[in-house]
């Protein structure tokens, strides 16, 4: 375990902005470092070379009025609390681009569509829009709460080094392909997403080498070490 910290995380830092505190990791990758700050609920912001990315920014979990201004959103789906116009708003500047999907796009002008299983490149960045959804949870008889097709995940690659952030989704077969991931981001709720049986599971296939559990009403972290050997739980 302290080889992976010295390879993969160089530094922990509390973050304060604006009297805003959050937790933020620095990861070194061919790229060049990225912070990676979760912000609450499905929300993080991702600084790279100068540039901001935030995921799904989410006004209930925090005030984005004093956060930075972002130049690439990407919106996993187009639920109230991953698409909030209002907290957007607060961090879209003129050519601030936003990537999602098109039930998103259909409701905010400017978006670019990226379905499930498309690629595109921003400033040097590879991302992936993946597969998320629910097999199990329905909304109503045969309406999942999260159909498929409908909602992304994305897998951001700072060259061979890979974030993935899975938006709203079950266990579904699509993670036994995504291939090597050295960062996760696994939701675990219910009824929406996954029971922590399911949540370990998941960690399983995907086995990345760091680890945050998101989209959580608790975790329970003692077990989730004690289960999941070689990932550090962050």
């Amino acid at each position: 375990m302290k080889r992976l910290l010295t390879v993969l995380l160089t530094a922990f830092i509390p973050l304060t902005i604006m009297g805003q505190v959050f937790k933020s990791d620095t990861y070194s990758t061919p790229l060049g470092e990225i912070t990676v700050t979760p912000i609450g609920h499905g929300s993080l912001m991702i600084a790279f070379d100068g540039k901001v990315i935030h995921i799904d920014p989410y006004g209930s979990v925090a005030d984005y009025a004093k956060l930075p201004k972002a130049d690439l959103i990407l919106i996993t789906h187009e639920h109230s609390d991953h698409f909030d116009p209002e907290a957007i708003a607060l961090i879209r500047k003129p050519d601030t681009e936003i990537i999602s999907t098109r039930l998103v796009a259909e409701r905010m002008p400017g978006v670019r569509v990226v379905s499930n299983g498309e690629t595109t490149d921003w400033d040097g960045i590879r991302i992936e829009a993946v597969p998320a959804y629910n097999i199990q949870r329905m909304r109503s008889p045969g309406v999942p709460y999260h159909p498929k097709g409908d909602g992304n995940g994305y897998v951001l690659n700072f060259g061979d080094f890979r974030l993935y952030v899975a938006g709203d989704t079950e266990l579904i077969p699509e993670m036994k392909e995504l291939g090597k991931i050295d960062v996760a981001f696994l939701p675990k709720m219910l009824p929406y997403t996954m029971s922590d049986d399911e949540f370990l599971e998941a960690a399983r296939v995907v086995h990345p080498k760091a680890l945050y559990p998101y989209h959580f009403l608790k975790a329970d972290r003692p077990r989730l070490r004690e289960e999941l050997p070689g990932i550090e739980i962050r």
